[in-house]
């Protein structure tokens, strides 16, 4: 076997091993996270973001509409690969990376949730992000509505 062809099969091997070795499994899905009295740039600890790190929040947007994802998404396969589930605290957004955190602060309550991003979408004019259901059921203050005016601010660690 040449040296050149043993050099690219080891290659292959680093990048199949390494494939496996990503790590997804950081992002707070599934639990959610409240911060109503965090004003924008403010630096601050909390455990369960991840064990004593700084966090700053970052303004993104502000007063944009955000959308809940029907339950008939649940099982789903996401952009990312993940599959969708309505009772964790995920969301869809057209351009931000996969595994961003985002704090999402109804306008009109001040209510906030931290969420994932692990999808693409929404794909409505007008709409920004699309929540799970149980995040955006945390914030809204009248449930029978499917759409707020949210802010936006992602959570830097």
């Amino acid at each position: 076997m040449k040296l050149s062809t043993k050099i690219i099969s080891v290659l292959f091997l680093l990048i199949f091993i390494s494939s496996f070795t990503n790590n997804h499994s950081r992002c707070i899905i599934g639990k959610a996270i409240f911060f109503d009295t965090i004003k924008k740039n403010t630096t601050f600890k909390d455990s369960t973001l991840q064990d004593s790190s700084q966090v700053v929040l970052e303004s993104f947007k502000k007063n944009v509409h955000a959308s809940y994802y029907h339950d008939k998404f649940n099982g789903r396969r996401t952009a990312s690969g993940e599959k969708f589930n309505n009772n964790l605290y995920t969301a869809a957004h057209r351009k931000l990376k996969f595994g961003t955190k985002v704090k999402v602060t109804n306008t009109v309550n001040d209510k906030s949730v931290i969420v994932v991003i692990n999808d693409r979408g929404p794909f409505v004019k007008g709409r920004e992000i699309d929540l799970s259901k149980k995040a955006f059921m945390e914030i809204a203050k009248n449930k029978n509505r499917g759409y707020l005016d949210v802010n936006i601010e992602i959570v830097k660690e």
